[in-house]
């Protein structure tokens, strides 16, 4: 994995607090089994041990200056930045990601950065305030934010040496899921009839039968995906394309 990132919004969970949904979030990215003891923990313009509180004065502080409680459920944001396996420490991938998070919000929220050793890959997990420091406004999530923190990232990350995920034209794409191919019921409708054909039915009216009966069969245990009446069976043999063509002429041939 090279250096990725991502922007989220953390939201008010229902039922909730914002001071309980802040420290929630601020004691997960801080878990001291994820960063050696806190010991990969850093942050600007609060306290590691205080964060959330701090978050909520300044929150308090925005009622305070503006005469009205924020309207959005957003209380904060957070920022994942993975790096590639082995090609970082931990101490220098929290200091890339202070960096990060200082020039992306310019220095005017509070921020918290905890760097997790947890896993193959080191990662990091940025919480900044969604209310800005002076208490006046709040950090706007634009359009194509996410791909600012991204392209933000990726300058850092070449200025410390590190390597960045190269962009690919969108058809060179490795999609992550490959989900093998859904049979149709046209599809279906060919097996059953190379099926029969293979048989060897002694006419074609002895074929019609065998077809009706094996769609029949297939419309009781597949619910009606198949959704075939006997009076279109000819109609659906002259529709099925089979690689020939369109008349019984083919069926009568291979019957022969």
């Amino acid at each position: 994995m090279l250096a990725a990132t991502r922007l989220i919004a953390l939201h008010k969970n229902k039922g909730m607090t914002v001071a309980a949904c802040l420290k929630n979030r601020t004691d997960y990215i801080e878990n001291p089994d994820k960063t050696e003891q806190g010991q990969y923990v850093s942050s600007y313009a609060c306290s590691v041990l205080t964060a959330d509180e701090e978050f909520m004065l300044t929150k308090r502080q925005y009622d305070f200056v503006n005469g009205r409680r924020q309207k959005s459920d957003v209380i904060a944001y957070q920022i994942r930045q993975s790096f590639r396996p082995g090609e970082i420490t931990a101490e220098e991938a929290n200091k890339v990601g202070y960096e990060l998070a200082m020039r992306f919000t310019k220095g005017k929220h509070a921020f918290v950065v905890a760097t997790h050793t947890d896993r193959q890959h080191i990662h990091n997990h940025v919480i900044f305030n969604s209310t800005a420091l002076d208490g006046t406004k709040k950090f706007r999530d634009f359009f194509f934010s996410a791909l600012a923190v991204q392209r933000l990232s990726d300058l850092i990350c070449l200025e410390h040496q590190l390597s960045v995920i190269e962009k690919k034209p969108y058809r060179e794409r490795q999609k992550r899921v490959l989900y093998p191919p859904k049979e149709s019921n046209r599809d279906r409708l060919c097996g059953i009839i190379d099926t029969i054909l293979a048989e060897k039915p002694g006419d074609y009216e002895a074929f019609l039968q065998k077809l009706e009966r094996s769609i029949l069969y297939l419309q009781y245990y597949l619910r009606n995906q198949i959704w075939v009446h006997s009076c279109m069976i000819h109609q659906l043999i002259w529709r099925c394309q089979l690689g020939l063509h369109r008349c019984h002429y083919p069926i009568y041939h291979v019957l022969q």
